[in-house]
């Protein structure tokens, strides 16, 4: 008996396993899935050379240094996007904190109508208008309450400042995802602001914009106050607090002094190193539009500006480094070398007690001409609790009728659907061809890697080259010698060609039907899938990276594997046997969406079929925590179509509608 397990135990370590049987079907000689990220890093390099050149230009006069700053205020507020119109504030103090030498008063107000941001406003003691100051909070749930941002605060209210401490969206009292309880319905705030940008950026919109528009409307209530002088206005942020410091230097000319600490979190070694941040930093088209994050507060030159850095912060210290070099020779040219500064302290990331007292005397040495240094003492911070707001601490079940960023983003697409007009099919594909904004193409070329036969189906491996794009592994299948094809069926799946090449009965079944099977891997799928360990869940993207990098360069990842499925079919009408035979398109998931848009663009699609794909770009807004948007997300695609219209399109084409 004993014999005969060892015979069986050596038996099956002559069969194929599932992991053997997909490799089987592999095409790529080489580490395949850092195909596609390799690919996007060096077209975003390519971005940078050019931005490099035209800084290099920028440098040799002030007057070119000025152009400069203008072309990058015009650039960074067209990617940016639309911003709402000012509406009443309808500000109040809901409570009063009496604390040594200042109070803290809690503020509600409306950035736009019935969306409320919520922060606690630091007052001095004393009569007498005061210099005021923005504080951006970073990434931390507790926003203001934060400890380090509260020591910040009652450091400057100790040294003469009124200091504004807003709640960005997603964060403190503000979460937009929640039950009826109030309970956030996913990880924290990063993962709401990038659930968020997928939805805003169907429409055109950025969250890094709704967060702007936040912080504007803190700085037009800062004004309102009779404590305020309003032309001794600063500005500072942390992390994700910096780079809302750094949009808002390149958007309101009403600051004079500012400081950004720990900051570069998406400039090109960045973007390289530790990949794409979270939605409330990215901004689509940044990329392609020639910016980087050193741009913004440029912008801001030459004004009063100071970098905080820690050594060893996992921000990048050596682009911070490079940051403030770019800086000095703004500043330089433009006659304020002394303007621009930066401090470095050997700690990590965050605004520590060095880096607060360092902000403190350059806020008070331009603004109380006082260059003493700044020591911190003991300083008291209170709970998280004693500073809300709201009575519930959070203003989704504080206030019956808040109106939070999805329901902004859904009315508006429902009134872009209502207005929308009906388009004819040549208008359609026009508008199709304007959002894609697809590449010219060069000629395709098929590398033919080897033939297998697996299942009794025998596959052509295959490698189709276009100059400019990565190459695509692909499958053949042919029915039986002697029987030449009379169609040809694309069949795609978001888990790539392995997946499918296993259908066996359903591929035998198009083969006895005399039909070419091809199994195309689209980029980033199949064997070009990006490793999980490069894509955080908590972005709840399961290629967060490539679709964010896609999304930097201009070129969303749908539109990239549109540009796929069109080499197919080049490649198709180009190969002796199956040119000029009907070509159908079977796809299985969100490929499907991509397989809609190239049959809406060319009729070489003679049918297509569609399993379990979207039905609208507005799913998005009506789930808004549904995974893996961003691998479908064209920005401001809803101001043109939905995908409806396209399905409407194809007619009798289509099946299955």
């Amino acid at each position: 008996m004993k014999s005969v397990f060892i015979l069986l135990a050596a038996l099956s370590l002559l069969l194929p396993t599932p992991a053997t049987a997909q490799k089987a079907y592999n095409v790529i000689d080489w580490k395949a899935p850092a195909t596609l990220s390799t690919y996007l890093l060096q077209q975003m390099h390519g971005q940078y050379n050019q931005r490099r050149a035209a800084w290099s230009q920028a440098t040799q006069s002030a007057e070119q240094m000025r152009a400069y700053q203008d072309s990058v205020r015009a650039r960074f507020r067209r990617v940016l996007g639309p911003l709402p119109a000012r509406t009443p504030l309808k500000a109040r103090v809901t409570g009063t904190l009496a604390r040594t030498g200042f109070r803290i008063e809690k503020v509600i107000y409306e950035s736009t109508p019935g969306h409320h941001v919520t922060a606690n406003l630091y007052v001095p003691d004393g009569k007498g208008k005061r210099p005021a100051v923005l504080l951006f909070c970073g990434h931390e749930q507790e926003s203001k309450a934060t400890e380090s941002y509260q020591k910040t605060a009652i450091l400057f209210a100790q040294n003469g400042f009124v200091v504004l401490v807003i709640d960005p969206i997603s964060q403190g009292e503000r979460m937009q995802l929640t039950d009826a309880a109030g309970k956030p319905l996913t990880r924290g705030g990063t993962t709401e602001h990038t659930l968020l940008n997928a939805q805003a950026a169907l429409l055109g919109r950025t969250v890094p914009a709704a967060q702007l528009w936040d912080n504007v409307r803190g700085l037009d209530y800062l004004l309102t106050r009779r404590e305020v002088d309003a032309e001794r206005i600063g500005c500072l942020g942390n992390s994700g607090g910096a780079t809302q410091t750094a949009y808002f230097l390149g958007f309101d000319d009403r600051v004079k002094v500012a400081a950004l600490c720990s900051y570069v979190a998406a400039g090109e070694r960045n973007l390289e190193l530790t990949g794409p941040a979270d939605g409330c930093v990215m901004l689509p088209g940044a990329g392609a539009a020639g910016l980087d994050l050193t741009e913004y507060p440029l912008i801001f030159a030459p004004k009063p500006l100071l970098l905080l850095a820690g050594r060893y912060d996992f921000v990048d210290y050596p682009s911070m480094e490079a940051t403030h070099r770019e800086l000095q020779q703004a500043y330089r040219l433009l006659g304020q070398p002394e303007q621009v500064g930066m401090f470095t302290y050997d700690d990590g990331h965050g605004i520590s007690q060095p880096k607060r007292e360092a902000a403190v005397t350059w806020f008070r040495r331009f603004f109380l001409q006082d260059a003493t240094p700044v020591r911190e003492l003991n300083l008291a911070v209170l709970p998280e609790k004693e500073l809300w707001c709201t009575a519930t601490g959070q203003v989704n079940t504080a206030f019956r009728q808040e109106v939070t960023l999805t329901q902004i983003y859904a009315e508006e697409a429902k009134k872009l659907g209502q207005a929308r007009a009906s388009l004819t099919a040549e208008q359609l594909r026009a508008q199709v061809q304007q959002q894609l904004q697809l590449a010219p193409t060069s000629p395709t070329v098929a590398e033919v890697k080897e033939e297998t036969t697996i299942k009794g189906i025998t596959w052509q491996k295959l490698l189709l080259r276009r100059a400019g794009e990565p190459p695509l592994p692909l499958l053949l299948a042919l029915p039986a010698a002697g029987t030449a094809p009379q169609r040809v069926v694309i069949m795609l799946a978001d888990g790539g060609k392995n997946t499918l090449a296993d259908s066996t009965a359903l591929i035998q079944r198009h083969l006895r039907q005399q039909t070419a099977v091809v199994l195309p891997d689209l980029r980033g799928l199949g064997e070009t899938t990006d490793p999980a360990a490069f894509n955080d869940p908590k972005y709840y993207n399961r290629e967060y990276r490539l679709a964010l990098l896609s999304l930097h360069l201009g070129r969303p990842l749908l539109s990239q594997r549109v540009t796929d499925i069109l080499t197919v079919l080049d490649w198709v009408g180009g190969t002796a046997g199956l040119q000029g035979r009907p070509t159908g398109v079977r796809a299985t998931g969100l490929v499907g969406i991509a397989a809609l848009h190239a049959a809406v663009l060319t009729e070489r699609i003679s049918r297509l079929e569609m399993l379990q794909a979207p039905a609208s770009f507005q799913e998005m807004l009506r789930e808004p925590t549904r995974k893996d948007t961003y691998s479908w997300v064209l920005p401001g695609v809803l101001r043109r179509y939905d995908l409806p219209q396209l399905r409407q399109a194809l007619g009798p084409r289509l099946l299955g509608k």
